[in-house]
């Protein structure tokens, strides 16, 4: 069993929103030792040796990424940091930005220092108010303290931080939404290419990474791009925080190295087990978007590679545990009524596909099913998945296909009785947390 780790979950007794709290812990104590002119590409190539892959969602390796942006350029170059965290199942990046925002800025000065960069914006969700208000106090210390602003700590060096809040849209976590978003127009994702790197924000280059992954930053440089890569797997280098929720004992978030323990053992020897002792039914590992798990496919490694093995993915190791009794379809229909309330409708396949999804699990659900039915959701699946600008329409198609491949006789089940099979079963329809679930989603319409 793999022990818990906390180089970056910090103890949450201490009030690490305070600057005097985080330069006691050590953090900016990186900048000194690696804001010199000839440690630029020296910081680049530890990233690279780390192998830190990016922690929104792709796993896209970072400092790969890092490579992409232009060096010899007359047009200014951004670094944006994606805090549009609107996975459902997702609730990693609003620790930093609630509990410990200073690893993340000094994350953002050493990357831009390293690829020239003298602007940063930091792009929050909508419903991001309270995170937003911690953030922009740590960016203000960290300017009364001279880690930010004119001639940072005397290297001739200058960096601004800035903050904007979305409007509470999910595709603009998608990183050419974003842009548009934060340039005042409709969040919609951009034809690539040209890529980000190149011709991205007010068409310069740009450097997009997520919460998580910047914060790794300041870590890989204190221990070295090697060591950092050790923790973990030889393609997966450092921790992962993992963000449990759903029918579990006890939901929240867990830190291990990528690779050291299977969702049985996360899910089991240090989330407790399953609410009430109940039967697992199934995993849904990386947010919304991924296909499910069952439980005997529970023993693979989580990491960025083995969890394909199974046909699922790590994504942004969102895990959300479903136990009995609980209807799948009606599980995916809530999933479902999300990717279709969020499609910004510019490509014909998502808008009108997400819909038709919806249509048809209702219908399932309720009774009306037909035969043909079964069939015309991967139908419609097929058409949506790798056709449209940007991944909306697979992350909506990807929990259908799964949940048709693993859960077909319960789906026909549906359709043959003509009512949901678990209508009559004590503990789901009417019950307690199922109205309250109702209740919520209700709420938020």
């Amino acid at each position: 069993m793999a022990t818990q780790t906390s180089y970056l979950l910090r103890d949450p007794s201490k009030d690490f929103t305070s600057i005097d709290v985080a330069v006691a812990a050590g953090d900016y104590s990186r900048l000194r030792k690696w804001m010199k002119p000839d440690k630029k590409e020296q910081i680049i190539a530890e990233v690279k040796a780390g192998v830190l892959r990016g922690r929104g969602g792709a796993g896209f390796p970072a400092g790969v990424k890092w490579g992409f942006v232009p060096k010899d350029t007359d047009k200014p170059k951004y670094l944006v940091i994606n805090a549009d965290e609107g996975e459902p199942g997702t609730f990693k990046d609003r620790w930093w930005l609630e509990k410990d925002p200073h690893p993340l800025i000094e994350g953002c000065i050493l990357a831009s220092y390293a690829l020239d960069i003298h602007t940063v914006y930091i792009y929050l969700r909508g419903e991001f108010n309270y995170p937003l208000e911690v953030t922009d106090k740590a960016i203000a210390d960290a300017y009364a303290k001279g880690y930010l602003g004119k001639n940072i700590l005397g290297t001739g060096y200058d960096l601004d931080i800035h903050t904007h809040l979305g409007a509470g849209a999910y595709i603009c976590g998608e990183e050419t939404a974003l842009l548009e978003s934060l340039e005042g127009r409709p969040g919609q994702p951009r034809l690539k290419p040209p890529f980000p790197a190149v011709v991205g924000l007010f068409g310069c280059p740009t450097l997009i990474n997520n919460v998580e992954t910047i914060v790794n930053v300041p870590l890989i440089l204190e221990h070295g791009g090697e060591n950092f890569l050790s923790w973990g797997t030889e393609r997966n280098g450092g921790t992962k925080v993992f963000c449990v929720s759903g029918h579990v004992k006890k939901p929240g978030l867990y830190e291990f190295p990528l690779g050291a323990l299977t969702l049985r053992e996360l899910i089991y020897d240090h989330c407790g087990g399953i609410l009430d002792d109940r039967e697992l039914k199934g995993v849904v590992p990386g947010g919304a978007s991924c296909p499910v798990v069952l439980p005997d496919e529970l023993d693979v490694p989580l990491d960025f590679d083995a969890l394909k093995s199974v046909g699922s993915m790590l994504g942004t190791a969102g895990v959300i545990v479903i136990a009995e009794p609980t209807c799948i379809v009606r599980a995916l229909l809530r999933f479902s009524e999300f990717y279709a309330h969020e499609t910004c409708g510019q490509c014909t396949p998502c808008r009108e596909g997400c819909s038709w999804l919806v249509r048809i699990l209702k219908a399932i659900e309720d009774g009306r099913g037909m035969p043909e039915h079964l069939e015309m959701l991967l139908d419609i699946c097929g058409q949506m998945e790798g056709n449209t600008i940007c991944a909306h329409g697979d992350a909506a198609a990807w929990p259908v296909q799964g949940v048709m491949k693993k859960f077909y006789d319960e789906v026909k089940a549906h359709v043959d009785l003509g009512r949901c099979p678990y209508d009559d079963v004590d503990g789901h329809a009417g019950s307690e947390w199922e109205k309250r679930g109702d209740a919520w989603l209700e709420a938020g319409r």
